[in-house]
């Protein structure tokens, strides 16, 4: 049997008509995530000016046999890295078969040695072998079915874990959903204070903006709050049935009232509402506090495998804040004021992707 010949070429990501059908393939996949969309990549390049683009590898005739999206990083900092996808826990390569996923990360090398780029990283997906190391052990990925309504949620939370849910179900706090300016501020505020505490610089707001816009309903904001005072925001994606609250925001108030509780039990209950089947909690790194939290909700972590590439005598990037050389840093970061680090860490996040 003749082998079949495939052509690996960039998208336009400029033409609506090859960004539809891109779009369209991708969500046809049962094992795509929001972060393979050219939504995702082309969000994140005009919230941060870093590149996007997107890898396409097509039948002889024509046909899409798989994709790769791709964000060029670029940071004085961390260097440059070919990010697949830019600012994501996903969104690897897309493939219906190995060589074509061979095919794809044969070019995304190529196109990191043409642009400079010493590193060359694929968060999940289809992992090739071929000159790329496998790194797992380093973060669990949290997703399990909903329940079929919430009194069932709630039952299947873990006894312990359960009470503190319901202590914040009780605790008179008023839930919104939407996708207004006024949420979007509320939620970046929160946002900018809970990774201060974090000792980690904020991403850029037009990020999330820009997020929101290319996601249209497939993307919203939920707030808790009690009496006027916000206590909790989760910025949410959809995506084939699956929920996934990505960015959350919180005070130092949200602990006492349990308000993060209420608002990922309220989640659940309004992304079942909106047909979803899934929700997936997102990747935490092993050993962490937002882990072992994952864990008394009854999500059971999941290893993820990263494919890197670094050019010979380089070593590739690490952006790990838990990496050793990165700890001075952190707790440096937590001792600064708060207004000042949300002022400077904009610039210094863009080149984390």
């Amino acid at each position: 049997m003749l082998a079949r010949r495939m052509i690996v070429s960039r998208a336009n990501l400029d033409d609506a008509a090859q960004v539809a059908a891109l779009e369209a393939w991708i969500g046809a996949r049962s094992d795509s995530t929001p972060f393979h969309r050219p939504a995702w990549i082309s969000a994140v390049a005009r919230g941060t000016g870093q590149q996007a683009m997107m890898l396409v590898c097509r039948h002889g005739g024509g046909d899409i046999a798989g994709v790769l999206p791709l964000n060029l990083i670029h940071s004085p900092l961390f260097g440059r890295a070919l990010v697949s996808s830019g600012f994501a826990v996903d969104g690897g390569i897309l493939a219906e078969d190995a060589p074509v996923a061979e095919a794809l990360a044969a070019e995304c090398w190529r196109l990191a040695e043409a642009m400079s780029c010493p590193t060359a990283e694929l968060r999940g997906g289809a992992l090739p072998r071929e000159g790329w190391a496998l790194k797992t052990g380093a973060y669990l990925n949290f997703a399990k079915p909903l329940e079929a309504d919430d009194e069932a949620q709630l039952l299947a939370i873990p006894r312990k874990h359960r009470a503190e849910v319901r202590k914040g179900l009780d605790n008179g706090l008023a839930i919104e959903f939407g996708r207004s300016k006024r949420l979007l501020d509320i939620h970046y505020r929160l946002y900018a204070e809970n990774v201060h505490r974090l000792g980690t610089p904020v991403f850029p707001k037009a990020m999330f903006a820009e997020v929101l816009a290319a996601f249209g309903e497939d993307a919203d904001i939920v707030l808790v709050s009690k009496d006027g005072a916000p206590l909790t925001t989760i910025f949410s994606l959809y995506h084939n049935g699956v929920c996934m609250p990505y960015w959350q925001g919180a005070t130092l108030a949200a602990r006492k009232l349990r308000s993060n509780e209420s608002g990922y039990f309220h989640l659940m209950s309004h992304a079942r509402q909106r047909g979803c089947t899934h929700f997936d909690f997102g990747r935490s790194k092993v050993g962490t506090g937002p882990a072992a939290w994952k864990k008394t909700w009854g999500w059971e972590g999941e290893p993820l495998t990263y494919a890197t590439r670094a050019a010979p005598g380089r070593e590739a990037r690490d952006i790990n804040p838990l990496s050793p050389q990165y700890q001075r840093k952190v707790q440096l970061w937590k001792r600064l004021p708060l207004p000042i680090a949300s002022f400077i860490g904009p610039y210094i996040s863009r080149g984390l992707g």
